[in-house]
């Protein structure tokens, strides 16, 4: 069985369990309170962070070596194009997410405002909370401007790319932080990808005592 560690707010950690869920692998989730940084799970991961998958006797870190190692093991359906122009541009959107959205907005809203609460880190920061409400805005724009001229975010066909947007904004949809008004062709192309049978468990995670907003599992908003 493979064996997933993670927290179910980890826009890192759902971007590999999209992954995973779409190339059809059943897997064991198993969440761990990251933060402690217990013996046990530094032994998996030095660097003290989830997600942490095991598979093929194999113990990976990092989500995007991990979903690396999924693509070059079980290539079928592909989600990093072949082209190499195509995938220098799925994997800038990756890095535009995983790093630029994650520390202007992810990092700001749900860190903030869930992850500090639930780890026992100190009450939330007002201004960075400010901060994330604004960056989504130009974000969210940019999103709408690049499906104005594609079918999926990198282009034609669902990539990497199209997983780890979708991961960060369902961490920000549970607490209510998207306003889906605000670009119609983001909201189109986010239930597409809220519709796909690999989304499923995502739209099941529940963190005790934070209630998903009432739309976050309704596939029609």
């Amino acid at each position: 069985m493979i064996q997933l560690w993670h927290f179910p707010l980890s826009p890192f950690c759902r971007k590999v369990r999209l992954a995973l869920a779409e190339k059809k692998l059943e897997v064991e989730l198993i969440e761990v309170p990251y933060w402690e940084r217990s013996s046990e799970f530094l032994r998996r991961n030095a660097a003290g962070k989830v997600p942490i998958l095991r598979i093929d006797g194999l113990t990976l870190a990092e989500s995007d070596a991990i979903c690396g190692y999924l693509e070059d093991t079980v290539p079928t359906p592909p989600l990093i194009p072949s082209d190499p122009a195509a995938r220098a541009e799925m994997r800038r959107l990756v890095g535009w997410f995983d790093d630029k959205f994650h520390q202007e907005v992810t990092r700001n809203l749900v860190y903030e405002r869930i992850h500090k609460k639930v780890s026992r880190q100190g009450y939330p920061d007002g201004a960075a909370i400010k901060a994330g409400v604004k960056a989504i805005k130009f974000h969210l724009d940019y999103m709408g401007w690049l499906l104005d001229q594609r079918r999926w975010l990198a282009g034609p066909d669902l990539t990497l790319a199209d997983f780890a947007a979708a991961a960060h904004l369902s961490c920000l949809d549970y607490s209510g932080d998207v306003d889906w008004s605000r670009n119609e062709g983001v909201r189109d192309w986010y239930a597409k990808i809220k519709s796909r049978p690999a989304f499923r468990s995502i739209l099941a995670d529940v963190v005790p005592g934070f209630r998903p907003t009432a739309h976050y599992a309704d596939l029609d908003f």
